[in-house]
């Protein structure tokens, strides 16, 4: 049997994925003891991500060519919209400061990554957004299988965000998506979807990783 592109990007990523879930951010969120700046430090760079995420979405919602593909990005977009609205206000609610507004270079550089595919084939500009998906979920569903009492969790909402069956269909239909591109695309396209996956899942760990050493925002959204 064929393997589906999905299948063989991820074999290609796991090693990264292992580094993400044996990072201290990840080991401390699971355990209740994360620090509460880092953790609000990384939300606030999150928010500020999944605005520039969630315009991706709709330029590639906008580019393929399947009404029912176009139309589950445009719903990726909407989600992502809602998320930061729900969540993150959670924590943060109407915060408003100098360092809300400007990224770190882990920030700026994931997400100037994912703009800059609005100038490669469609294929390749999907596969950029995918990890966010795929990692979020396997990490939120790692935490959740090992965290030992997830009610006195402070960060217990975020958890149950990424390991939600909602997220898992969403990052399904994603997946779904992106090998169904890759299966009419050439050779070439294919391992540009691949290599731009792991790129990006490496800036998934370096987001976290920048967290974790409380890096400073540099950059204004």
């Amino acid at each position: 049997m064929t393997r589906l592109w999905s299948e063989t990007a991820w074999k290609e990523s796991e090693k990264i994925y292992n580094e993400i879930i044996s990072h201290p951010f990840i080991k401390e969120l699971a355990e209740g003891s994360l620090s509460l700046d880092k953790y609000l430090g990384y939300l606030r760079q999150d928010r500020l991500y999944l605005r520039e995420y969630a315009r991706v979405l709709a330029n590639i919602a906008s580019r393929l060519d399947k009404a029912d593909q176009s139309e589950s990005f445009l719903r990726f977009a909407l989600d992502s919209i809602l998320v930061e609205r729900e969540m993150h206000s959670f924590f943060l609610g109407k915060e408003q400061n100098n360092d809300g507004n400007k990224m770190t270079a882990a920030c700026a550089l994931y997400t100037s990554t994912l703009k800059s595919q609005a100038y490669s084939p469609v294929e390749v500009e999907a596969a950029a957004i995918l990890p966010c998906f795929v990692v979020y979920l396997k990490v939120g569903l790692h935490i959740l299988s090992i965290v030992k009492d997830l009610d006195s969790n402070p960060y217990k909402e975020w958890i149950k965000t990424y390991a939600d069956n909602t997220f898992a269909e969403s990052t399904r239909r994603a997946v779904e998506i992106c090998d169904a591109l890759a299966a009419n695309a050439s050779e070439n396209i294919r391992e540009r979807m691949t290599e731009i996956f792991k790129e990006c899942t490496r800036l998934e760990w370096l987001f976290w990783d920048s967290a974790w050493r409380l890096e400073s925002p540099l950059y204004h959204d």
